[in-house]
């Protein structure tokens, strides 16, 4: 699509030369064919070093633009991105026909959707009601149970499994809003990798990232009802118990555990070894080889010793 093109669609001023945009990307990632957008002052660091062929971003950082990057002055540079994303958005169903790669030792029971240029590994099962989107790898002897849904391009490891109803690589939850307050979503055209010996709980979901990856490393192992936001990077060996919730672009270290309902803000790192202990929630950076409580979580002995304080507080007020 001509850059001219997608400023006409967002109805925005564009004189500069024409050039042809393929895809869009984040703003360290994008090359020369891609278009990125900056959404403010966090990201605005980073516009001196991409490499996209152009950029929405708005009035006052159009300075930091380098010269080979062309600029399109956005008032809502995140809203205008959304719109846009629209336009790039893969299909759900392609209508290419691909070939599929399917081993004679794999196991496969009624009422599964496979779609096109699908690969699945030696003694591979995968049970009635499952959904194989377009795309999907699935590495040997994983076994996937009934209902599970993997959508496109999706890449499931060996010795996986993936028991009944949860989903991966559905859409992130992704939102730009107007003055008015209206929501317009962001498509997400990136995917979920699963490596190898990962198991993922029954009605446990992982969206898909909106330009590269949402990765569990190898290893690691989630329980029921949990939910992996977009962009979310699991290390080695994890263990998250059930109704963990993890929002988008957090990263665990190798070895992290997670009680049962704890959870992660957004863009923060959680180093090797931690532990976060049931209802924990990190809202920060927390450094690796310790054990943490409480929300907003802090070192677990402190969560107690506070807690212990307030009970001995309550019980003086009512005496």
């Amino acid at each position: 699509m001509k850059l001219s093109e997608i400023a006409d669609f967002l109805n925005l001023e564009y004189k500069g030369e024409d050039i042809e945009i393929s895809a869009l990307n984040s703003i360290l990632e994008a090359n020369f064919m891609q278009l990125t957008y900056c959404d403010g002052e966090k990201n605005s660091k980073d516009i001196e070093r991409t490499n996209a062929g152009a950029i929405l971003v708005s009035q006052s950082f159009k300075h930091l633009v380098p010269k080979e990057t062309k600029a399109l002055i956005s008032q809502n540079p995140h809203l205008d991105f959304a719109y846009l994303s629209k336009l790039f958005a893969k299909s759900l169903i392609s209508k290419e026909k691909k070939e599929n790669h399917i081993a004679k030792s794999a196991t496969i029971m009624p009422n599964v959707y496979i779609g096109q240029g699908v690969s699945i590994g030696e003694n591979v099962i995968i049970m009635a009601g499952a959904y194989i989107g377009d795309n999907v790898s699935i590495g040997d002897e994983s076994i996937i149970h009934p209902n599970v849904v993997i959508y496109n391009d999706s890449k499931i490891g060996k010795k996986c499994q993936l028991l009944a109803n949860c989903v991966i690589g559905s859409d992130g939850f992704g939102y730009a809003h107007n003055k008015n307050g209206e929501h317009f979503k962001i498509y997400h055209n990136g995917n979920v990798i699963l490596e190898d010996f990962v198991e993922i709980g029954a009605c446990t979901t992982i969206d898909r990232s909106v330009f590269s990856s949402t990765i569990i490393k190898a290893g690691t192992k989630i329980d029921n009802l949990v939910q992996i936001g977009h962009n979310c990077i699991l290390g080695e060996n994890c263990l998250l118990a059930a109704q963990t919730g993890l929002a988008g672009s957090s990263e665990l270290g190798r070895n992290v555990v997670m009680g049962g309902q704890s959870a992660t803000s957004g863009h923060l790192k959680i180093g090797d070894f931690t532990t976060i202990a049931a209802r924990g929630a990190a809202i920060r950076n927390l450094e690796g080889g310790r054990v943490y409580g409480g929300a907003p979580a802090m070192p677990q002995r402190d969560w107690l010793k506070l807690q212990a304080k307030m009970n001995t507080l309550i019980k003086e007020r009512k005496s």
